[in-house]
């Protein structure tokens, strides 16, 4: 089945173009704007790990290595689309239009962090796995039957495929055709198992037969096969011809989470190989020397201004007052029930305080 469903790209590692039906449309500007979006949420990761490391945020889940997929399938949206990511797809929602400090505000316990900015259509991020799938099939489905040509978008990583969430959503967005993209980023590992222990299928794109929609497997560290091919997805479903599963094969450097130690379950050797010769960011790179239009000086001030930017968010984010963990049974129901007051009377107890 494997063969049915092979990797697709358009780049090849070394920064060539193998795909010349694509060659007129790949212009310096949309080159440029990808880059400078991978340099900028990778800045971000890392510095958000660094926080963590200090103690400023709480744990934090690192994408680095997974740029291309996030930034080329957010670049794909309209801006009344809707975006449902994961815990690991702040790196998509600020390519998409999110706060930066709002994301931060997030990874500090902030229910503030939350909140996207005024007509972005982002959902919180969904910690519980695959939950997000079946809500981006209902929100694609409202639209539809508002008459709107706004489409969505969920990640989700390998694991979530194990999910009955996964196939609830798909099979109900294939009844329904609701414009919806569902975009895998199948890093390899579901926490500490890896995809061939998870389950029997050789891809994840091959699922998409199951529900009769379109399944096609991508490489997730080409961001210019990650971009046309959601945005033929986003188009398809906007003319009404329904969903598409999209697998990204990409990879994750670093931990699960921060909490987490990956050398426990993978050879880190890996990551390293794999930064040296697929790494998403320097493949861009090399592509931009190949037609000789890589700027040392621009690379700089791309740089310079991400982490002015990034730095003012964290400002901004440790300007608001320590958050209190008593909220989290206030939102609960509409009208919290007696069971809810009482474990936050008795929480607020154990505290030694009221509010």
């Amino acid at each position: 089945m494997e063969n049915h469903f092979p990797i697709r790209r358009i780049m090849d590692e070394n920064g060539h173009i193998i795909n010349s039906d694509y060659e007129e449309k790949i212009t310096e500007k949309l080159v440029k704007e990808f880059y400078r979006h991978m340099v900028r949420i990778r800045i971000f990761d890392r510095k958000a790990i660094s926080l963590q490391r200090q103690g400023r945020i709480g744990t934090y889940a690192p994408y680095e290595g997974q740029e291309a997929s996030q930034v080329g399938s957010a670049a794909a949206l309209r801006e009344n689309d809707w975006m449902f990511p994961t815990y690991r797809d702040h790196g998509a929602a600020m390519t998409f239009g999110h706060s930066l400090r709002n994301i931060l505000l997030f990874w500090n316990g902030r229910n503030e962090g939350c909140v996207p900015p005024e007509g972005k259509k982002i959902f919180p991020p969904a910690i519980p796995i695959a939950t997000q799938i079946p809500h981006a099939a209902g929100a694609a489905f409202a639209e539809r039957k508002k008459g709107t040509v706004n489409a969505a978008i969920a990640y989700f990583g390998d694991g979530a495929t194990s999910e009955g969430d996964f196939h609830e959503g798909l099979n109900f967005a294939s009844v329904f055709k609701a414009p919806v993209v569902f975009f895998n980023q199948n890093n390899q590992y579901a926490i500490s198992v890896p995809f061939n222990k998870q389950m029997n299928t050789k891809t994840i794109a091959q699922k998409a037969l199951a529900y009769d929609m379109p399944g096609v497997r991508i490489d997730g560290n080409d961001v210019f096969m990650v971009y046309f091919e959601t945005l033929h997805a986003l188009e398809r479903a906007r003319k009404g011809e329904g969903p598409t599963l999209i697998e990204a094969v990409t990879w994750r450097y670093g931990a699960h989470t921060t909490a987490d130690d990956p050398s426990k379950y993978r050879n880190q050797s890996e990551s390293s190989n794999r930064r040296q010769e697929a790494d998403p960011i320097l493949r861009l790179e090399r592509w931009l020397k190949n037609m000789g239009r890589f700027d040392e000086k621009w690379v700089q001030t791309i740089e310079e201004k991400a982490a002015a930017e990034i730095d003012q968010a964290i400002a901004e984010m440790e300007d608001f007052p320590p958050a209190d963990p008593a909220v989290i049974f206030d939102h609960v129901f509409a009208e919290p029930t007696w069971q809810i007051r009482q474990q936050k009377e008795e929480y607020l107890k154990q505290m030694g305080g009221g509010r």
